[in-house]
């Protein structure tokens, strides 16, 4: 009647090793985005220029602090309260 096959053990230094990838990942990524925000600050790019300039860096830079600082706390948070 339970034709599933059983559930493979999980192995929680893989998991750790995963959860460590994931928030270098999303650190990089705001580190990425910190970077582009400042460049179309400094309008490097020819596709935006001026006011609209600052304001897309100034948000690109946001977006990337709060990627870099706080989206891996609010993943080790999660992370502590569902343990492998």
């Amino acid at each position: 009647m339970n034709d599933m096959p059983p559930i493979p053990p999980v192995d929680p230094e893989k998991i750790a090793r995963q959860r460590h990838f994931a928030l270098g990942l999303f650190r990089l990524s705001g580190a990425f985005l910190v970077m582009f925000g400042f460049l179309a600050i400094m309008q490097r790019f020819s596709w935006v220029q001026g006011d609209k300039a600052k304001a897309f860096g100034l948000i690109m830079v946001v977006a990337g602090l709060f990627q870099f600082i706080i989206v891996p706390r609010l993943m080790l948070a999660l992370f502590k309260r569902s343990r492998p």
